[in-house]
């Protein structure tokens, strides 16, 4: 039972690491595409965004804020989650209260994160699905020969979601790791207790 806990524990462990760097690779890549085929529709971005080409372009802008925070927030998220190797949370035979502490901080961590982001990529998706005048990017794009992307073009936005169901999973089964360390910890302290018992007897 031992060994299939401390496996369970390296593989959930390496998991919310990888977790945690892919939410930063969404942060960097969320306003990639809006880049590309939004930012110079806009004639005066540091003046007025609605002086635009393309009606509803200035999406990209508004969103500037939240994505340079979120990029913020991942860096954090991975410096959090390192926390786990820092006190051998992968590899530890039993688990301490540094462990116990690791552990919450991540899941609480990841849960925050998750709630914070989720609701407003949501936002920011649907508003530049519902804003923008597509017809006006396509005839931009090819006037200007920038990036053209249609209102179905939301491969970062939709990959965000997957990523943080994916950080979602990684804090339930952080949970469930605990709860099975400590079964098997609990195991093994009353199997100990038996031999000892025995051999007094």
């Amino acid at each position: 039972m031992y060994k299939k806990q401390m496996i369970f524990q390296k593989i959930v462990c390496m998991l919310a690491l990888i977790a945690a760097a892919l939410v930063f690779v969404g942060s960097l890549g969320l306003s990639t595409d809006l880049y590309d085929a939004l930012s110079r529709t806009i004639l005066y971005p540091d003046y007025d965004l609605d002086y635009t080409s393309v009606a509803g372009s200035r999406v990209y802008y508004d969103m500037f804020g939240f994505n340079s925070d979120f990029t913020k927030v991942s860096i954090v998220l991975i410096i959090i989650t390192l926390a786990l190797f820092f006190t051998n949370s992968h590899t530890r035979r039993k688990y301490y209260i540094g462990n116990y502490i690791a552990t919450g901080l991540v899941v609480a961590s990841e849960i925050a994160v998750s709630v914070w982001c989720i609701p407003q990529i949501a936002s920011y998706k649907a508003t530049f699905q519902n804003n923008v005048d597509f017809e006006a990017l396509e005839a931009f794009s090819k006037d200007w020969g920038t990036l053209y992307i249609g209102p179905n073009d939301t491969f970062w936005f939709d990959l965000c979601y997957w990523i943080f169901g994916l950080l979602i999973v990684t804090a339930c089964l952080l949970i469930v790791n605990v709860r099975f360390k400590a079964i098997v910890m609990k195991g093994e302290k009353e199997a100990l207790a038996s031999g000892k018992g025995e051999a007094n007897g």
